[in-house]
């Protein structure tokens, strides 16, 4: 007996069906797999060793965008920025350095911040102030640590800057 056009349309629809299942599980099996368990930060390796953030551990507390503010392709979280950026567009790149520099007061960026006079951000954090901004912040509402060592351990090399061996003057007179 042979499938009428009538008795063969829920086999392409089922088959129409898998295939859109199929596409979606690969493109979120692919999604999860492009982010991180852990993410080393490392600008200030010189005088910290470098912080292994536990990112699957904040994936869980926040929405992607509040960290990753306008690189996401989600909606703007801070409505301040949503003004201008809508979100509606994936960056190829969502790491902090990308946009963040981690020299904010060097003479080389201070002459491209300069030399743009369209620039809206001239108050843009460097890398260290957009960390801090967001994990303090954030850690204070939500009771995670804040101490700068209870994230940052420093090197001999930042003992030496922060003198760290210093004791404070007998009597509390100094010389």
């Amino acid at each position: 007996m042979a499938n009428t056009p009538i008795q063969s349309k829920p086999n392409y629809l089922r088959l129409g069906l898998l295939t859109s299942v199929l596409l979606l599980a690969a493109v979120v099996s692919a999604s999860a797999a492009a982010v991180p368990e852990k993410v080393t930060l490392n600008v200030l390796a010189e005088l910290y060793e470098p912080v292994e953030f536990n990112h699957a551990l904040h994936v869980d507390v926040a929405e992607c965008a509040v960290c990753h503010h306008q690189t996401t392709g989600l909606p703007e979280a801070d409505s301040r920025c949503a003004r201008c950026h809508s979100g509606n567009e994936l960056n190829s790149s969502v790491a902090c350095r990308d946009c963040h520099v981690a020299e904010p007061f060097s003479a080389e960026y201070l002459r491209t911040k300069e030399a743009d006079s369209e620039r809206y951000h001239i108050d843009k954090p460097g890398l260290k102030g957009a960390y801090h901004l967001n994990c303090v912040g954030c850690h204070s509402e939500m009771g995670g640590p804040t101490g700068c060592q209870d994230c940052h351990t420093r090197t001999a090399a930042g003992d030496a800057v922060f003198h760290a061996d210093a004791q404070p003057p007998v009597g509390g007179k100094s010389h």
